[in-house]
């Protein structure tokens, strides 16, 4: 019984982790988000980094 209820687990796991072409959002959309998120990430931390340099060359 235990055998059967993680066959069934395991199952209802592959059937959540695909691909559903119309409920899910498409991969290039996900691209997309993951680039803007690292750039803003990156813009962040240089921004940081510059506020950090200024401060001390001025201060």
């Amino acid at each position: 019984m235990a055998e059967a209820q993680k066959r069934l687990s395991h199952a209802t796991l592959k059937r959540r982790q695909r691909f559903h072409r119309k409920r899910d959002v498409r991969p290039v959309v996900l691209a997309k988000a993951n680039r803007l998120v690292v750039r803003a990430a990156v813009f962040i931390g240089l921004s940081f980094l510059a506020v950090i340099t200024l401060q001390a060359v001025l201060g």
